[in-house]
């Protein structure tokens, strides 16, 4: 019989009351012992329903959304010229035209299944009301000229002016908690009257939006299970500290309010994100790490602002390491610090703390997103409009088209980091049923995945009695017979698990050149990776040497943005074993799969233009996907 644990049983085993206190959740329903674990999906979640649409699936279906999306009401996408609300950002996923900043319209091709709008939780609608001279807080100094926004200078100088405003110690004078409320209230609103559960589903979400002391990025999306939910959201300007937000989310779950977060960005951290000492600077414990994995039991992987899987200088042995970094931190162009700042670094970090004190903090799984500020997902390499407005809202602005004359030193583009954005991404998840109940179960169990922006479909299964791949049952036999990406498997004695990989494209946009599995593990007390290629397009077959595909030919011409015909794959499966597998070893895997190359939006940019790409971008990209990963717990 296969043996299945999850994390909870493992860290109640293994770890030790703590000194860490947690008074928030010490009266939680889900506390079952001195020190408060992490949250089960099985247990009762407050708003769970039995009742079943009719597209119920006990055997899940692959929704897409969106939980990171930012209107009118976040005062940085105000000062960019959004007018969006968040009933104007729902009307949008649904299918809807909705208007630029720049007056253009703005349509999916293809509606999402979910989205949140995640506005800023400080100054919450507070610089839209600065704009109006009729209200007292347009008196305020900081308001000059909040009501005659101007070009996309002006707007970036007044930008720049309110985050100054905002980290000096003045920052709370303009929080004004009625204006605050009342755009709370129209946001919840507006949630619920778009929900509609079997079709569309939409979350009650706010992003709290905090920074290490050195700048470094620590923003997380606050995402609630339902309507029930604070009467106003926690900001930095409550407290900077991410563990206190730990632990407002644990009093409110103590009252019957759910919620998770989310963060993101954390390629911008600064090395900050994924830390091994906690806000004031102590070693990391089991209190913590089960306070972060009961609140923030995903990462976002992947968004407008670069992807955050891993870098060249954490993974020199991954050819595919080099994929949309942005190397900056958040709002400027200082350097961000690679090590703390990337997923697969911290998987590893995850597992090496496990390995030698029995915890671990960073057991999340992942998802993408956008983080537009546009209230509008741009995901769309062929059809892009950025994120900020009128900030960069053409070719010109966001650096893929030259200025119509050189800058002053001679430069042909403008002077900005918006080049290395991306146009990313998207959160997948397996749910029985397209609504709140069960998406945001999915996401507390981590069957989750990301999405660089195509709708790319992963499923990804470990365990010792699965399926053959070529089961018409595949799936239900492959829950029944193991557990599903998110989950964690008990090592067998010696055998070795098998792993179920299964990719299938987006039609709307490239095939399927290959689906690897990267596995992290701990050997001799040291952190390893590798990168195997499981599944080949086009009748490939992976090099026992190597562990890599031949390269299928896919290529892209790049005067017309074509891509090849007839290569790559609409679906890919593999059933697949480790064949350094060993059964004492602290390890993870997950899924990563690519597409045949295809234009980047900067391409597309200069095509339109009639110009030449730049030749310091890429011109193409693999759009790509990553599950969460499967956690093998090793034989005592």
């Amino acid at each position: 019989m296969t043996k299945i644990i999850t994390i909870l049983s493992v860290l109640l085993i293994m770890t030790s009351c703590s000194d860490r206190s947690d008074s928030g959740a010490a009266d939680s329903p889900q506390s079952s012992s001195s020190e408060p674990r992490p949250i089960e999906v099985s247990d009762n979640l407050p708003g769970t329903v039995s009742t079943a649409t009719p597209e119920f699936n006990a055997d899940r279906n692959a929704y897409f959304g969106d939980l990171h999306v930012h209107t009118m009401y976040s005062f940085d996408a105000f000062i960019f010229g959004t007018t969006s609300s968040p009933s104007d950002a729902y009307t949008f996923a649904k299918g809807g035209t909705i208007k630029h900043p720049a007056g253009f319209d703005m349509k999916l091709d293809v509606p999402l299944d979910f989205y949140g709008v995640s506005d800023h939780a400080f100054y919450l609608g507070v610089l839209r009301e600065m704009a109006n001279p009729e209200n007292e807080i347009s008196k305020h100094e900081i308001a000059e000229g909040m009501s005659t926004l101007g070009d996309s200078a002006d707007r970036g100088s007044k930008f720049s002016r309110i985050l100054r405003f905002i980290r000096s110690d003045r920052a709370n004078e303009i929080n004004d908690s009625n204006i605050v409320k009342s755009a709370w209230q129209d946001i919840i609103q507006s949630a619920n009257r778009h929900n509609d559960p079997g079709n569309f589903t939409t979350f009650v979400a706010y992003e709290y939006t905090t920074t290490a002391n050195d700048g470094g990025n620590l923003h997380r999306n606050v995402i609630f299970r339902d309507d029930n939910v604070p009467e106003l959201p926690f900001s930095r300007l409550d407290s900077r500290n991410p563990e206190d937000l730990w632990q407002w989310m644990d009093r409110n779950r103590a009252a019957g309010i759910e919620s998770l977060a989310i963060p993101h960005n954390s390629n911008g951290s600064n090395g900050n994100m994924f830390m091994l000492t906690d806000w004031s600077g102590n070693p990391l414990d089991s209190a913590y790490a089960n306070q972060r994995m009961r609140n923030e039991p995903l990462i976002e992987i992947t968004q407008v602002k670069g992807t955050s899987d891993t870098h060249p200088a954490l993974s020199p042995n991954d050819e595919w390491a080099d994929f949309e970094i942005m190397p900056f931190m958040i709002a400027s162009q200082l350097a961000s610090q690679p090590e703390g700042s990337y997923v697969r670094e911290a998987y590893l970090n995850g597992i090496t703390l496990q390995d030698e004190q029995g915890f671990n903090p960073y057991k999340f799984g992942v998802i993408g997103s956008s983080d537009t500020h546009n209230a509008t997902y741009a995901g769309d390499e062929d059809d892009y409009w950025s994120k900020v407005g009128l900030r960069d809202s053409d070719g010109v602005k966001r650096g893929s088209v030259p200025l119509a004359e050189p800058r002053d030193d001679g430069e042909l583009y403008a002077d900005t980091y918006y080049n290395t954005w991306s146009a990313s991404g998207l959160a997948g998840v397996w749910a029985e049923e397209n609504t709140r109940e069960a998406i945001f179960d999915a996401f507390r169990r981590k069957e989750t995945f990301g999405t660089s922006g195509p709708r790319i479909k992963a499923r990804f299964f470990a365990g010792y009695n699965l399926p053959q791949i070529s089961d018409p049952e595949l799936a239900g036999k492959a829950y029944s017979g193991g557990v599903a990406m998110g989950s964690d498997l008990l090592a067998d004695g010696n055998r070795a698990p098998s792993f179920i990989a299964w990719v299938a494209r987006d039609p709307n946009s490239a095939p399927l050149q290959r689906v690897q599995i990267i596995k992290g593990w701990v050997e001799n007390g040291e952190p390893q990776e590798a990168v195997y290629d499981v599944a080949c397009s086009d009748g490939g077959v992976v090099d026992p040497v190597s562990n890599r595909c031949p390269d299928n030919g896919a290529h892209v011409n790049l005067a017309d943005c074509r891509i090849s015909t007839g290569l790559g794959a609409a679906e890919l499966k593999a059933s697949w074993q480790d064949p350094d597998y060993d059964a004492t070893q602290n390890a993870f895997y997950y899924l990563r799969a690519m597409e045949n190359p295809s234009c980047r939006w900067s391409t597309w940019d200069a095509i339109r233009a009639g110009v030449e790409p730049r030749s310091d971008l890429a011109a193409t990209i693999q759009e790509r996907v990553w599950s969460s990963p499967i956690w093998i717990t090793p034989v005592q």
